[in-house]
C-alpha cells in the first residue's frame, strides 16, 4: 500500500482521531501547543463530514486552520499579558512612587533638583519654588526624573 493510496482513503473519521489524539497529548500540559492543532484537526474532520475533499486540501485546510487559530490565541493571550503588565507594579518602582507624599528636605528651586523619597535619592522637577519643610506629592516620572507638586493642607 502506497502513501498516496492511504491518502486518498483518508475519510473523517482519521481526522477526527487524529484531532482526539492530538487534544489528549494537550492534556498532558503541553501549554497550549496541541490545543489548536487538535482543534484544527476535528474542523478538517467536520468539514469532510459534510463535503469530500481531496487529500491535498485537506492537509492545507489543516495547515489554515492551524496557522489562523494559532495566530488569534497568540494576539489574544499578547493583548491579556500586556494590559497585566502595564497594572503590575511589582519591580515597578516608577509605578511605585507616583502618589508618595514626601517632604523636602531642602529648598526647592524651579528647574531639577534632589529629592530624597525613602532611602533614595531622585532628580525632581516643579513649577513653583518651595521652601524646605514642604509636603509634596509625586505625580509623574518621566525617564529618572520625578514631577512633583505641593499638597495643599
Amino acid at each position: 500500500m502506497s502513501l498516496f493510496s492511504f491518502l486518498q482513503g483518508v475519510t473523517f473519521w482519521y481526522w477526527i482521531a487524529f484531532g482526539l489524539a492530538l487534544l489528549a497529548v494537550e492534556l498532558l500540559g503541553t501549554a497550549g501547543y496541541f490545543l489548536w492543532l487538535g482543534i484544527s484537526a476535528l474542523l478538517v474532520g467536520m468539514i469532510m463530514s459534510v463535503l469530500p475533499i481531496s487529500w491535498q486540501l485537506q492537509w492545507l485546510a489543516f495547515a489554515t486552520f492551524s496557522l489562523v487559530t494559532t495566530w488569534l490565541w497568540w494576539r489574544r493571550q499578547w493583548a491579556k499579558d500586556r494590559k497585566n503588565d502595564q497594572e503590575r507594579d511589582l519591580n515597578q518602582k516608577h509605578k511605585q512612587l507616583i502618589g508618595n507624599i514626601v517632604t523636602l528636605e531642602e529648598d526647592f528651586k524651579v528647574g531639577i533638583n534632589r529629592l530624597r523619597v525613602a532611602d533614595t535619592t531622585w532628580s525632581a522637577q516643579c513649577e513653583h519654588d518651595l521652601p524646605a519643610g514642604t509636603r509634596v506629592e509625586i505625580v509623574e516620572i518621566e525617564g529618572i526624573i520625578l514631577t512633583v507638586k505641593p499638597v495643599s493642607q
